[in-house]
């Protein structure tokens, strides 16, 4: 496959995984990735029996709705269930023994969907590289099971253990019998033995230095530990033995090497008889190294600038830590579940390569806005998004498919944040809204967005449309279809007059757009822009040099 930029899928991932591009080539080829993270959705605020509710009609309705849009065992469900165990292997093991414990529950549904995703991510990863599956209690030793069944026990690495937080809302008083939860779980694994794994090192807490670190040179006021010079497993691990200041001992140097760190002082003697050990310096040291419990990188709080308002958002430190163990600069990063773009994000700030996959145009939009704001409007020259509709035919499909993934579409074209999905009738009219400043008083003015995705489009739907400007006290209206508008529909638009900005412009209270309008870029909303207040900005990120990587996807690589 040729040299390709970074690329952002809109998808089910499973298919963009087993799919080919428009030459026939695998989107993603065999062992061409060096670090996969994902962090799957999974509605575990719900009940937790709920997921173990066999589907005899007995859940109330409530309960249904809330997984209606995440896992549900289903035709579709039990499809994918009897596919993985079809194929054979250990997977399918695994799956069959899942089967006998679990029956036909929303868990199985979930694990089914889970397992060919597994399958053909350690399809794509190198035999260097590592995969980060990000869960939470409830799931964690399902999918450590199904992990082992995928990519082999023996390449398990780690059960992290992430502390998002010291406190969480309780459910005590609610009458609850457990522990709340404040952790999430992190199964990592490997592809093989030769994977990337470059320690990460936190720095020294007051408490470790003044336990550790209480001994100072009176000439250099250099602070340093007594650490052992014993060589681990003596003689057997091929250890000298000699004698250092009256003591033998296996020792972990040679005796040239010992007598140079005695000549240079790092030798501290102690009283007569006592083992000699060597001094490490305070300022020698790396930190305390990274192990499975991470628990100093909160989850981000409503205030911080980083945070986007998208409800699984992790914070950036927490891919830093992954991205930066388990990969190198150059290196090709994917996410399956990218939701609002962290791992993506992270993998650009780090000069890493990257792939996102995600199956919401509102996420799409939301990672474009990300990358935009992070690292300015250039940055769009160094990925292309797969899936997106590119012309009218691609539109309409889309329109057909799936009504509110047209809408998260059409309004990110045009920059505005959707509202839906929405119970019907309960959007007021109102698809997506554009907030703008054309003043210094701090507050924000808002347009108000209608899209038709049907055909059969009339003069009475630019009426209501005003109705509901006027009622909202929105300043601008903009109604985007597919069908160019009537002229009577154009002259209701322009009956609504126009909105007057401070510095005297005038823009058209009501505006008609077409699906060609926006693809061409012939046509756009019309606003005045003191500042654009529509979606939460990501802080600006500036590199020390700008770096732009390619991926060089090869069936060799």
């Amino acid at each position: 496959m040729p040299d390709q930029i970074n690329r952002l899928f809109y998808g089910d991932n499973l298919e963009v995984l087993r799919g080919k591009d428009d030459t026939g080539q695998p989107n993603i080829p065999d062992q061409s990735v060096d670090l996969v993270y994902l962090d799957p959705p999974f509605n575990s605020r719900q009940d937790y029996n709920v997921l173990f509710a066999e589907k005899d009609g007995a859940r109330s309705t409530s309960q249904i709705t809330a997984f209606k849009d995440t896992w549900e065992w289903n035709e579709e469900a039990s499809r994918s269930y009897h596919d993985v165990v079809a194929a054979g292997g250990r997977v399918a093991e695994v799956m069959l023994a899942f089967h006998k414990i679990l029956g036909g529950t929303d868990m199985l549904a979930y694990l089914a969907m889970m397992a060919p995703r597994l399958v053909e991510l350690c399809r794509v990863l190198k035999e260097s590289g590592s995969i980060y599956l990000h869960c939470d209690p409830t799931a964690s030793h399902y999918l450590k099971l199904l992990m082992d069944g995928v990519f082999g026990g023996e390449n398990f690495r780690d059960d992290i253990t992430w502390k998002r937080a010291e406190t969480v809302k309780g459910n005590f008083g609610q009458g609850s019998k457990f522990f709340d939860r404040n952790t999430d779980t992190i199964l990592f694994y490997a592809k093989g033995d030769s994977q990337v794994f470059n320690p990460q090192f936190r720095p020294y807490t007051d408490e470790y230095l003044r336990t550790f670190y209480k001994h100072v040179e009176p000439d250099t006021g250099r602070r340093y530990r007594l650490i052992s010079m014993i060589g681990p497993g003596g003689a057997a691990k091929g250890n000298p033995q000699y004698e250092v200041f009256g003591v033998t001992r296996y020792w972990r140097y040679s005796q040239t090497k010992m007598k140079e760190l005695i000549d240079s002082g790092m030798v501290v003697k102690g009283r007569p008889g006592t083992v000699p050990n060597r001094k490490q310096y305070l300022d020698d040291g790396k930190g305390v190294a990274v192990q499975s419990l991470w628990d100093d990188i909160p989850a981000l709080h409503a205030n911080d600038a980083e945070r986007l308002g998208y409800p699984t958002q992790k914070p950036e430190a927490l891919l830093e830590r992954i991205l930066l163990t388990s990969s190198n600069e150059g290196d090709l990063v994917l996410d399956p579940f990218c939701g609002c773009g962290t791992t993506i994000q992270v993998a650009q700030k780090l000069n890493r390569r990257w792939i996102g996959i995600d199956i919401t145009h509102l996420a799409i939009n939301l990672i474009k806005n990300r990358l935009r704001d992070t690292f300015g409007v250039d940055i769009k020259t160094a990925y292309e998004v797969i899936g997106d509709p590119k012309d009218l035919k691609g539109a309409e499909q889309l329109a057909e498919d799936n009504k509110y993934q047209f809408q998260y579409w059409a309004l990110g074209k045009v920059d505005a944040k959707p509202l839906g999905p929405i119970k019907k009738g309960a959007d007021k009219g109102i698809d997506g809204k554009q907030f703008f400043f054309d003043d210094r008083s701090g507050i924000a003015k808002q347009i108000i967005f209608s899209v038709k995705g049907g055909r059969n489009i009339g003069v009475s739907e630019v009426r209501d449309l005003i109705g509901v400007l006027q009622r909202e006290q929105a300043e601008i209206g903009v109604y985007i279809s597919f069908e160019e508008p009537t002229k009577p529909m154009q002259r209701e638009a322009a009956e609504a007059g126009f909105y007057a900005s401070p510095d005297g412009k005038k823009y058209p209270r009501l505006q008609l757009l077409t699906i060609k309008d926006i693809l061409e870029g012939t046509k756009t909303v019309q606003y005045p822009l003191l500042l654009d207040a529509t979606f939460k900005k990501a802080p600006r990120y500036r590199p020390s040099a700008a770096t732009n990587l390619s991926l060089d996807l090869t069936e060799d690589d």
